[in-house]
């Protein structure tokens, strides 16, 4: 059996997904030991896990990516903020290794330095991808602005351009970043999104077709395995047993974004309406929010059981939220505020499970709308929970990690003199 250590940024968002497949490897008698945010720790410990914390420049994130003032200023700030921390990821990945000697590293996509120190290590390596796949690839538009998929002239156009303006930009500011550690480490610069991804042994993708966009040219080493759906136990809430009408969830971002405006409207969009809502505020501020009698405010709920009631999703885009929901085939209501979530977005729009509600046009009227004809694509939602369970996640996000069992075996012959 192998020992895997598990190296994940300080965002629940990015390890919550990957929890079932450390218990999986686990649960296959292998040994797992987790590095990530200081906030967790005890959580993933309750869960099984042996769990340490991250060094202490990097144990918590507290992003600033919401201060922007357009999608693309919002992604770059946004990632500048992972350069940052890539200089002290480095040294800790290196002390983790020296402390549990493993055979194999599964690094999160937001750690660069992690995964530079991965690749330099010589050990074999996972990537996991929790956000839309950012890869070029020629039946999909170019990552960052939330582009449809055109396979027209015109859509070709767009993707040239763009490919050589938005995403050149992201590249360019990934290499500036990353480039003068790796050179440090003795590795090659990074010049483009493929030579930070395809540098692992594997790259896992918590998500799947067609909620991805198909792609006849996915490089071998990437495995979409479908979405991670582990939440921390809690117990049901008992007030959910007493709605007998339809329920919408609308949730804010647990990472702290400044989308008070969506819970706000909520209250406002949802009064006397036909059905019950729910609004979890996670970090943002609930005072002053005025519900009407079929509003609740909660700062958590644990999402499974809601979900299992309810009939709508409203919500920021996030990929979590977003791919939880469709794993319960309820459609979406997605209003991006920023990060990777105009492209979650498209993508609820694309495969006509959900509704598309760009924030700039959130209005009380819009949004009453959007519930009611998100509520009429149910079916598009169950085609992707159907497609999500096809995938398999974590049986198949374990299975490609044991894939790299070969490559120990072949380093660890000794041949004879």
């Amino acid at each position: 059996m192998a020992s895997i250590l598990a190296y994940v940024d300080a965002v629940p968002g990015r390890l919550y997904p990957l929890v079932p497949t450390l218990l999986e490897l686990q649960n296959r008698g292998h040994r797992v030991a987790l590095r990530c945010g200081l906030d967790d720790v005890e959580r993933m410990r309750a869960a099984g896990l042996a769990a340490e914390p991250l060094a202490p420049p990097i144990e918590r994130f507290a992003p600033d990516d919401w201060r922007a003032r357009t999608p693309i200023t919002a992604l770059i700030k946004g990632l500048g903020r992972f350069g940052e921390r890539a200089q002290y990821q480095i040294p800790d990945l290196q002390r983790a290794i020296e402390a549990e000697h493993p055979d194999i590293l599964f690094i999160d996509e937001g750690a660069w330095g992690a995964a530079a120190a991965a690749e330099a290590s010589g050990l074999p390596w996972a990537y996991s991808i929790v956000s839309p796949v950012p890869l070029r690839s020629r039946d999909a538009p170019p990552f960052g602005l939330g582009f449809a998929p055109r396979h027209d002239l015109i859509g070709r156009l767009r993707d040239a351009t763009v490919a050589r303006a938005g995403l050149f930009a992201l590249e360019r500011l990934i290499g500036r970043s990353m480039n003068p550690l790796r050179r440090e480490l003795g590795l090659g610069p990074v010049r483009s999104i493929g030579d930070v991804y395809l540098a692992a042994d594997a790259v896992l993708a918590y998500t799947a077709e067609p909620f991805e966009y198909p792609r006849t040219d996915w490089p071998a080493k990437v495995h979409l395995v479908g979405p991670g759906l582990w939440e921390p136990q809690a117990p049901r809430p008992a007030w959910l047993d007493t709605i007998d009408r339809p329920l919408v969830l609308m949730t804010c971002s647990t990472l702290f974004q400044n989308d008070r405006p969506l819970a706000e409207l909520a209250c406002e969009a949802f009064a006397g309406e036909p059905f019950e809502v729910v609004v979890t505020t996670a970090d943002v501020d609930a005072a002053g929010l005025t519900p009407p009698p079929n509003v609740r405010i909660e700062r958590f709920v644990p999402h499974g059981p809601v979900l299992e009631r309810a009939s709508c999703v409203v919500c920021h885009a996030g990929m979590g939220i977003t791919q939880k929901a469709l794993a319960h085939g309820v459609p979406i209501v997605a209003v991006p505020f920023g990060r990777d979530q105009p492209e979650v977005a498209r993508r609820v729009e694309v495969a006509g499970a959900g509704v598309r509600l760009p924030k700039g046009r959130l209005t009380p009227a819009r949004l009453r709308c959007a519930v009611r004809r998100a509520m009429e694509l149910r079916a598009g939602a169950t085609r992707i929970q159907a497609a999500f369970a096809v995938a398999g996640v974590p049986r198949s996000a374990a299975d490609a990690i044991e894939g790299l069992l070969p490559a120990i075996t072949i380093t660890s012959v000794v041949l004879p003199a």
